[in-house]
């Protein structure tokens, strides 16, 4: 099989670093999707960075026969499936709802997750400070649709879901060809939203992006995800995703030159803070992936 991520490097790499790297491929590829808002609905472009990665990852991979088989294909698939369900109602959410409300919405779901792993007073303080530096860093403006707030919320309960359940694909030793089959599955399941993708067949360039969303929002930041998962708990894992945010402010300062507020840069040390006071998991050794 071909070399992964953790086989070359990303294993000697902290898993911060990872989040960062992941990080700027996902909003990189959100930037290039929301462009693709005017042209294409949300879901459609959903289901064009699904097609996008699933084919990328089975060209990558080439799961064997085990991969299609039995409890790994259904554990597989519920994974793609939630993992695409959750992209195609955020999407949905932001074409409702400022994005950064939709963001800090979403973020219930991952904190969730942190706050039940919670052990010590320790974590605790961590988890607060993290909840503290997503508030201060998302633009939070409390408008839009009710239906916009509903998907926010749903794309936050299948966002702790895609922690819950990556976690289980992460550690049963393959989780990238799973990754691979999960995604062909749900490709498969949500092709009904394939009818909102017409004009993008018919331009090569608007086809190519949507796909190219589908390896920066999706490729690069999932295969990442499952290399930190096989490494630390789910709880520690969504703590580590409170770095994205800070992520996406740190590259409009790079490339955009935008300067975060005194109250932006105060909720990134936040964030960067308690993600270092978080208690250090007991080191996992599952096994290889082959």
């Amino acid at each position: 099989m071909p070399e992964t991520p953790r086989s070359l490097s990303a294993k000697t790499l902290p898993a911060p670093v990872l989040f960062l790297v992941g990080g700027c491929s996902l909003y990189f590829g959100a930037g290039v999707a929301v462009r693709l808002f005017d042209q294409l609905t949300p879901s459609g472009v959903a289901w064009l960075r699904l097609l996008g990665a699933a084919v990328l990852l089975l060209a990558w991979r080439r799961p064997g026969r085990a991969a299609w088989r039995g409890r790994r294909l259904a554990l597989a698939g519920v994974f793609g499936l939630t993992t695409a369900l959750m992209n195609v109602v955020f999407y949905e959410a932001i074409a409702r709802m400022p994005l950064g409300t939709a963001v800090a919405v979403e973020f219930a779901g991952p904190m969730a997750v942190a706050a039940f792993g919670t052990r010590t007073r320790r974590d605790l303080a961590a988890l607060a400070l993290v909840v503290l530096g997503v508030g201060l860093i998302v633009d939070v403006q409390w408008s839009g649709s009710a239906t916009g707030v509903l998907l926010a919320i749903t794309a936050a309960a299948l966002w702790a879901a895609y922690i819950l359940l990556g976690k289980r694909v992460a550690t049963g030793g393959n989780g990238l060809d799973d990754l691979a089959v999960g995604f062909a599955v749900a490709t498969v399941l949500l092709s009904p939203l394939a009818v909102t993708t017409g004009p993008a067949w018919s331009s090569p360039s608007l086809l190519g992006l949507g796909v190219g969303v589908g390896v920066l929002a999706s490729v690069i930041p999932y295969a990442l995800d499952q290399v930190v998962l096989r490494r630390v708990g789910q709880a520690r894992f969504a703590l580590l995703l409170a770095l994205l945010p800070a992520t996406a402010t740190l590259m409009g300062v790079v490339l955009l030159w935008q300067i975060p507020s005194p109250g932006e840069a105060l909720g990134i040390g936040a964030v960067v803070a308690g993600v270092a006071l978080r208690s250090r998991e007991k080191a996992e050794r599952p096994p290889e992936e082959v």
